[in-house]
């Protein structure tokens, strides 16, 4: 996956999920390594490479050689670790990290994450599963793992992340979808509820306590139930569903929670919940 893509973090949880993990592998050293799996006395059950640009060589060769493992009965999955460039900008700046395929002529991040799309964009196009850790916590990156690794379930690639927001903060720059939920009564001007946030039981019971919440929510989850699957059919790997309200701390994130209580279990997606806005 992409350098910054979280590909050594998935390796440490498949390893801790007992599979033989190497990282960074030298691509003419596949094929030999997955004939050594198939040796009789072979004893390992679960293995994981882990490929990245790195290494400075063909990912056209690795293709190639994947497509002979395959068609010579080698039974393998690809798992595409990605994320936004504002993301992986951001975690390398974080790091003071420079880009592998940075030179000195070209030394901004920028450039060497447009050079590694354009290298892995056939690796990607060809992956099994493709997850983006743009907006995953560590926690969510390992039940998503587990879920298709470890469980065996059904996956698809859509991850649905749900954000509450203020609108006098502004409207989250990559949201999809942006619903505003200020048609609702405001707990702000309740004396008792000021100072609660979404999360706290009185303001989520003084908000769902409108008929008009309740309705709302039945038309939002029954339109959601409806776009997910033309997402996925489609190929969109990330969506974005904000919803807004004045500050950002009482409907909004009342409603988000109920969303996602909606949304989960009612598909083979990824879903995670943010409150940007709550302190």
């Amino acid at each position: 996956g992409m350098s910054g893509g979280g590909k050594s973090t998935a390796m440490r949880m498949l390893e801790d999920a007992g599979f033989f993990c190497v990282d960074n592998l030298p691509v003419p050293l596949i094929e030999k390594f997955m004939e050594l799996l198939m040796t009789p006395n072979n004893e390992i059950s679960k293995a994981a490479l882990g490929l990245d640009v790195r290494a400075d060589q063909s990912f056209g060769d690795a293709m190639k050689i994947l497509d002979k493992l395959r068609q010579n009965g080698f039974i393998f999955e690809i798992l595409f670790m990605d994320a936004s460039d504002e993301t992986l900008v951001r975690r390398y700046k974080e790091t003071r990290r420079m880009h592998p395929l940075c030179t000195p002529a070209e030394n901004r991040v920028e450039d060497g994450i447009r050079k590694e799309r354009a290298i892995l964009a056939q690796m990607k196009k060809q992956a099994d599963y493709v997850i983006d850790t743009s907006k995953l916590l560590t926690r969510e990156l390992k039940e998503e793992i587990d879920r298709i690794f470890v469980q065996n379930g059904e996956y698809n690639n859509l991850m649905v992340s749900i954000v509450s927001f203020g609108f006098k903060h502004g409207i989250p720059a990559d949201a999809d979808l942006v619903f505003d939920v200020r048609f609702l009564p405001n707990p702000f001007y309740i004396d008792e509820l000021k100072y609660m946030t979404g999360n706290d039981k009185g303001v989520q019971d003084y908000v769902m306590g409108f008929p008009e919440a309740g309705e709302f929510m039945e038309r939002l989850e029954d339109m959601l139930l409806f776009l997910i699957p033309n997402y996925i059919k489609e190929g969109k790997y990330q969506l974005v569903i904000g919803i807004g309200c004045t500050g950002g701390k009482h409907r909004s994130v009342t409603l988000a929670n109920e969303l996602y209580k909606r949304l989960k279990d009612k598909g083979s997606y990824g879903l995670t919940i943010s409150h940007r806005d709550v302190k």
